[in-house]
C-alpha cells in the first residue's frame, strides 16, 4: 500500500484535483508576472474563498468545510505548493495561522463577525508574535497591553509578519502580566484601530510575492471583548497554533523537494554531455537516487505525524523533528537541483532557483532548527 492510499481517500482526491484545476487557473499563467512584481492579487484570496480553498479544514457553520479532515488540509496544502511559489502559499494561507486561536477561544460575537468574512476571502488575517527583539523566544515578548476599563492599551511592535501589509484583522500575542509564559494574552486588532501603524512592505530573499510587514502599536485601544481566551494564557494558544504550522512547514518543504527532483530529473533526461543524457552518468544517477530516497523517507514521516495529530495524539517532539528533517532534506534537494540544472538552475526563469530562495526561510519560520532541537530534547528528558 502506498503513502497515498493509506492516508488518503477519494474526498481527498476530490480536494486535491479542485485545488489542482484552481492552481492551473487562477495562479499558473500569471505566477511569475507575480514573483516579479513581489506580491499577488488581492483578488486571489476572494477567488480562493469562492472555490472553497480557504475554507478547507474550517468549521461548516462559518463558511468551512472538511471540519477535523487534516488530510484534506494536507492534499490541497499540497497542491497550493504546485504553484512553484512559496510566498504565494503563505500569504494566501496566512489564514490558516491567524485563524484558528479565533475560531477556537474568542468571544462569540467577535468569531461570528471575523471568521466568515475570512474564509470568504473578503477579509485577510495575519498572526503577529514575532518581535525585533526576538523571535523564537515567544515567551519574552515585549509588547505590552495594559488594561484600562473597558479597554486594552497596547504599545510595542511586531516584524517579519506575513501578510503583514494588507490584512484587515491582526491575531497578536501581548504581554498583560508579568514576566515570562504566564504574562502572554492574545489580542484580534483590527486595521483602523487609532495608534497601529503598519511599515513598507519589507523585502526578502524569498517568498517573494508575500506581503510581509513590521507592526507598530502607540497607545491603542483594543476592546476587552477582543481578548482571544483567558487573559494571561495566550501561550500556550501559541504553542497549539504552533504545531499545525510546523507541520505546514514540514508539507511545504518536501513538495519543495518534489518539484526540484522533477525539475532535476526532467533536465537529467533531456540534457546531453559527452554523447548522451547526463542522467546516465553513474554519478547523477545515484545523486537523482539519493534524493529521491530522502524525500520519501521525510514524506512518510510528515504523514504520520498528520495521521497521530488527527487521531487527536500528542506530537510535539515528533513535529519538530519531521520539520526539521524536512527541511534539511529540502535544503540538500533544492542544492543539488541547482547543481544538476548547472548555469540554467542559477537562472531567475529557472523554477529551482526560486524553490533554492524560497526554501531557506523554512527552517527558520514557526521556531528555528535550533529551537526545534531544544524541544525534542526536552521531550527526550535532556
Amino acid at each position: 500500500m502506498s503513502a497515498f492510499q493509506e492516508y488518503f481517500d477519494e474526498s481527498h482526491q476530490l480536494v486535491r484535483d479542485s485545488v489542482r484545476r484552481f492552481v492551473e487557473r487562477e495562479i499558473l499563467p500569471y505566477i511569475a508576472e507575480w514573483e516579479e512584481a513581489e506580491e499577488f492579487p488581492r483578488e486571489l484570496y476572494r477567488k480562493a474563498g469562492a472555490a472553497g480553498i480557504l475554507g478547507i479544514g474550517f468549521p461548516e457553520r462559518y463558511g468551512g468545510s472538511y471540519e477535523g479532515d487534516l488530510f484534506a488540509k494536507v492534499a490541497a496544502s499540497e497542491e497550493l505548493m504546485r504553484s512553484g511559489s512559496g510566498g504565494l502559499v503563505a500569504g494566501l494561507g496566512s489564514l490558516d495561522i491567524g485563524l484558528p486561536p479565533v475560531v477556537k477561544w474568542a468571544k462569540p460575537a467577535l468569531r461570528d463577525r471575523i471568521v466568515p468574512e475570512v474564509l470568504a476571502g473578503e477579509k485577510i488575517i495575519a498572526l503577529a508574535v514575532t518581535e525585533p527583539s526576538g523571535g523564537s523566544d515567544v515567551a519574552s515578548l515585549k509588547t505590552r497591553a495594559v488594561r484600562d476599563g473597558d479597554y486594552y492599551r497596547v504599545t510595542g511592535s511586531k516584524t517579519f509578519i506575513t501578510s503583514g501589509v494588507r490584512a484587515d484583522y491582526y491575531t497578536v500575542a501581548v504581554r498583560t502580566g508579568g514576566e515570562g509564559f504566564g504574562g502572554v494574552s492574545l489580542l484580534l486588532i483590527e486595521k483602523d484601530t487609532p495608534g497601529f501603524t503598519v511599515s513598507r512592505k519589507l523585502k526578502k530573499m524569498g517568498w517573494r510575492c508575500s506581503d510581509t510587514a513590521e507592526l507598530f502599536f502607540d497607545d491603542c485601544k483594543v476592546p476587552v471583548e477582543n481578548l482571544i481566551g483567558v487573559e494571561n494564557a495566550g501561550f500556550a494558544c501559541i504553542m497549539a497554533n504552533f504545531q499545525s504550522e510546523r507541520l505546514a512547514l514540514a508539507l511545504m518543504a518536501n513538495m519543495t523537494s518534489q518539484m526540484a527532483l522533477e525539475e532535476a530529473m526532467a533536465w537529467a533526461r533531456q540534457r546531453e554531455a559527452f554523447g548522451k543524457p547526463i542522467g546516465k552518468f553513474q554519478v547523477l544517477k545515484h545523486r537523482l537516487a539519493e534524493m529521491a530516497t530522502q524525500l520519501e523517507a521525510s514524506r512518510e514521516f510528515t504523514y504520520r505525524q498528520a495521521a497521530k495529530m488527527a487521531a487527536g495524539k500528542s506530537v510535539i517532539k515528533e513535529i519538530s523533528m519531521a520539520k526539521n528533517f524536512a527541511t534539511d532534506v529540502a535544503d540538500r534537494i533544492t542544492y543539488d537541483a541547482v547543481q544538476i540544472l548547472g548555469g540554467m538552475g542559477y537562472m531567475r526563469e529557472s523554477l529551482v532557483e526560486r524553490l533554492y530562495r524560497d526554501n531557506r526561510i523554512l527552517s527558520i519560520g514557526g521556531g528555528t532548527r535550533e529551537v526545534m532541537n531544544e524541544i525534542i530534547a526536552k521531550q527526550m528528558g535532556l
